[in-house]
């Protein structure tokens, strides 16, 4: 504040900004704190973000460019820092019940293995859910069930809970990922590419890579399975996973390259 004013720290604004427009995809403040300290985002006294900080945080109207004083809001001396088409959708969200923005930002989370899984048969896996009272349980279900087809005498699972499945399927992503030839094999891959790279950039990133999965938008995790993922079988002896190794590659390069057009800029 400078002459009973206040003044805009344009790094704080940035960040301000960043946490309305992220509130708006995800819709939810538990998921979007649980993002923000994943990738190391502090408040001003440098305590970790919790929902609360969120909160307190899309409610104050200094954002907008106005001044309060008991419970009344006026205009301010200062820019605002947020514009009122963006206060209005996160407010708009706000008003809505917490049990139904949860169902919300569910619905609007896509199926992780959509299009990648199968019985042992050749059969596609669909997503599909279940509503029990207020909770949501999503499987993977046979074609085979669905349109009711003959089934073998051993058909192997034709339903799985789905974050048992996508679990599995994370954990082995997660395994390849930390295995030394796989490293080499994606520097060699990117260099190939004419990516220029280096070797321990490579490998920090690929080590941080576990810790980072958790802050992804779900949309964006889907995306990354998609190009890591050949297929997934499903049979009586467990789950399969079938890996593009040059996927890594390009998951990588997405990773890697807009770090260093940062570091130019």
């Amino acid at each position: 504040m400078r002459d009973r004013k206040l003044i805009i720290n344009e790094a704080e604004a940035a960040t301000v900004r960043m946490i309305f427009k992220r509130f708006v995809a995800i819709g939810s403040a538990t998921k979007l704190a649980k993002a923000l300290v994943a990738e190391g985002v502090r408040t001003k006294s440098g305590r970790p973000v919790d929902k609360g900080y969120i909160y307190r945080l899309l409610n104050s109207r200094v954002y907008l460019g106005e001044a309060t004083h008991k419970d009344a809001s006026y205009p301010g001396e200062h820019a605002p820092i947020i514009d009122r088409s963006l206060w209005d959708k996160v407010h708009s969200i706000l008003q809505t019940s917490p049990r139904l923005r949860a169902a919300n930002a569910r619905a609007r989370t896509p199926a992780l293995l959509k299009g990648l899984i199968f019985t042992e048969t050749g059969c596609a896996m669909t997503p599909a859910f279940t509503k029990k009272g207020t909770r949501q349980y999503r499987y993977y279900v046979s074609m085979d069930v669905i349109r009711n087809r003959p089934l073998d005498e051993s058909p192997g699972p034709l339903r799985l809970p789905a974050p048992m499945v996508e679990d599995a399927v994370i954990g082995e992503i997660h395994r390849m990922i930390r295995a030394p030839e796989i490293t080499a094999r994606t520097i060699a891959t990117l260099r190939r590419e004419g990516v220029k790279v280096e070797e321990a950039a490579v490998v920090a990133t690929l080590a941080g890579f576990e810790r980072l999965w958790g802050a992804l938008y779900p949309a964006e995790q889907a995306r990354i399975v998609q190009l890591l993922v050949e297929r997934i079988t499903v049979s009586t002896n467990g789950i399969a996973v079938d890996l593009r190794k040059e996927g890594l590659g390009l998951v990588l390069r997405d990773m890697l390259l807009p770090a260093k057009e940062e570091a130019l800029a």
